[in-house]
Formats: C-alpha cells, structure tokens, sequence
C-alpha cells in the first residue's frame, strides 16, 4: 500500500488490520485490529489525527481528512460505505456512514445512528445515539430500530471477515483472455460472529 511519512508521523496499522494497496495513508494515521481499508481510499493525516478503531471499515474510495489538532475518528464497529467522505468528525461505535455521504468538521454521530447514503451532516452537528439522518442537510427521520441494528451488525460481520479473507488471498495478476468453463462464484461468508 502507499504509505507515507508526513513531518516525522509514520502511519500506524495493526497486524491484523486490512489495507488494500490501492489505499493511500499519509501521516498521522491509526488503523486498528480488525480493521477494513477498501481500495483507492485516502487517508490523508496531515492537519490532524485520523483514527480507525477495531472492527471497522472504510470502503473503496471513501476520503478522511482533517483540520488542525483535531481528530477525526471513527469508533469500533463502523462501517462507512463506498465514497463516504469524513472531516474532522467524530463517528460513534456501531455506526453506518452511508454510501457517498459526507460528515464535516465538528460533527458527531450518535453510537447506533445511521447517516443514510448521500446525506450531508453540517459542521458543528451534534447528534444523539440512534437516529436515522437523512438529507442535506441531515435531519433525524427516525429512530433506528433494532433490526436495523441486526442488519448492519451482519454488514460488519461481513467485512471484519473480508479483512482476513482479502489478506489471505489478494494478489495482484494479469486478467484472463475470457472466462474458463464452469468458473465458480464466490462463496458466501459463514458462521464468522462480530468482534463487538
């Protein structure tokens, strides 16, 4: 993976964390176990810190960046979803970012909330523990309930699983002329429990 030291910070990534080598980390960077890094995300810590707790993913192309002395973090057990983009926020454990949402500088999500895909969260909002955000601006639409919380616990169960599968087997190769005869499909993830 790209991998840069920016004015003496070399990023940090746990042994058994994921990063794919199309992700980019820059400076003050801290990925945790169990962690998922998707393909062309960046993570540039270059104003402030950017933290990655345990168990959590950031899909391909999501961006996470930073203003000065301020942290931008994502808690254990979240997912942010393909081209999220995260500034200066601070993401509760147990959360779901939405695909291509953005969360902006000061803002916090409530643990268990989900900001759904393509939803703006203005700076400086300050959110409670299981809302539904929806819109631009982001407004609670709902409670989250329950079985939502069961279908993203499933959502980071698959990826906390996609981490050691993509270590184990992830290479890069030249692509094949055409499809062989009876090629198989991927099998489905199985008896793996989150790390929650």
């Amino acid at each position: 993976m790209p991998c840069y030291e920016f004015e003496g910070l070399v990023p940090v990534v746990h042994p058994t964390a994921y990063v794919h080598p199309t992700a980019v980390l820059i400076g003050d960077v801290i990925v945790g176990a169990d962690v998922y890094i998707g393909p062309c995300a960046s993570l540039r810590g270059d104003y402030g810190r950017l933290i990655v707790k345990q168990g959590s993913n950031v899909q391909d192309g999501c961006i996470m960046h930073g203003y000065c002395d301020v942290d931008t973090i994502v808690e254990e057990n979240v997912s942010v979803g393909h081209g999220a983009i995260l500034h200066g926020c601070v993401i509760r454990r147990n959360c779901l970012v939405g695909m291509n949402s953005v969360v902006m500088d000061g803002a916090e999500i409530g643990e268990e909330s989900i900001v759904a895909a393509m939803s703006f969260v203005k700076a400086g909002f300050k959110g409670a523990s299981r809302q539904l955000l929806v819109g631009s601006p982001a407004k609670e639409l709902r409670q989250v309930t329950d079985r939502d919380m069961h279908w993203h616990g499933l959502n980071i169960q698959e990826y906390q699983a996609l981490a050691g599968r993509s270590a184990r087997s992830i290479k890069e190769v030249q692509p094949l002329a055409e499809m062989e005869p009876n090629r198989p499909h991927l099998a489905g993830v199985t008896d793996v429990q989150p790390k929650m």
